[in-house]
């Protein structure tokens, strides 16, 4: 049996429901084999991060090219990098194995507020990344920050942002709108040809941790199984929906809690 296979490059999160926990989770649940190359150890859970130790980027390194010798990888999700000298490592692999279908979320602060993101590494990301990706998927403040602009405050502005980072080189653009206000979750995508209001209820729960990174590994699953880039992307809004929805179902830590992976499971 062939099966999709799909890498992240992220973070490790050991309470499980962020970063390369809840990538793996994610891929497995969409039906795609996951493999993970670590770019930093955080001691956190769901209340707090207490500590980050950066992997080196000659590490990073050896293991983008020890899993990318070896397996077929479809799709390339790409989270927590930490520094520019990872993000210019990163960048080089890419280019080196000629990996395809990258998905990147620019993750540059926790939920808890840590940054996870060092300032001198902004504009590296936003030059030697952001061309690269076949899908970019910031949140509001994460796209206000790398067209150094305000948040974007309503749908039009979003547009015209998604608009400005598709001139930044990335190939397709997902604003991811879950920080605004509302009754509605809206999500807009654009890759200069198709664009995408991706509306959600907003669902009442504190249980969110890992939401950005199960969205990101979803559409890398999508892009993985060989879908177009805006079907993974509106497969994978739908599948974090009902993770949501379905989170409170689990009782897990004394924070926000992770979302359901295996909602249709169990």
């Amino acid at each position: 049996m062939t099966i999709p296979i799909a890498l992240s490059i992220a973070g490790s999160d050991p309470s499980g429901g962020a970063g390369i926990q809840a990538d793996l989770k994610t891929f497995s649940a969409l039906g795609v084999y996951g493999a993970t190359v670590i770019t930093a150890l955080t001691a956190q859970n769901t209340q707090t991060i207490a500590a980050i130790e950066m992997v080196s980027p000659q590490f990073v390194a050896a293991q983008i090219d020890a899993v990318c010798g070896d397996l077929a990888v479809g799709a390339v999700k790409i989270g927590m990098l930490g520094t520019a000298p990872v993000i210019e490592t990163v960048a080089e692999a890419l280019d080196r194995h000629a990996l395809k279908n990258v998905v990147l979320d620019p993750v540059m602060m926790a939920g808890t507020g840590r940054e996870l993101l060092a300032s001198d590494a902004i504009d590296v990301l936003r030059r030697m990344l952001v061309p690269r990706a076949s899908i970019l998927t910031p949140n509001l403040p994460e796209a206000a920050v790398l067209l150094d602009q305000p948040i974007a405050q309503d749908e039009t502005q979003m547009r015209a942002q998604a608009e400005r980072l598709l001139r930044l080189g990335a190939r397709a653009v997902l604003i991811k709108g879950g920080h605004a206000g509302g009754a509605e979750s809206v999500d807009f995508f654009a890759d200069g040809r198709v664009e995408l209001r991706l509306p959600a209820p907003r669902i009442a729960t504190r249980n969110i941790h890992g939401t950005g990174c199960t969205l990101s590994a979803a559409i890398a699953a999508g892009l993985a199984k060989g879908l177009a880039p805006a079907e993974a992307v509106g497969q994978a809004k739908a599948y974090v929906t009902a993770a949501i929805a379905a989170a409170d179902r689990l009782s897990v830590g004394r924070g926000p809690g992770p979302l359901h992976h295996f909602h249709e499971w169990w």
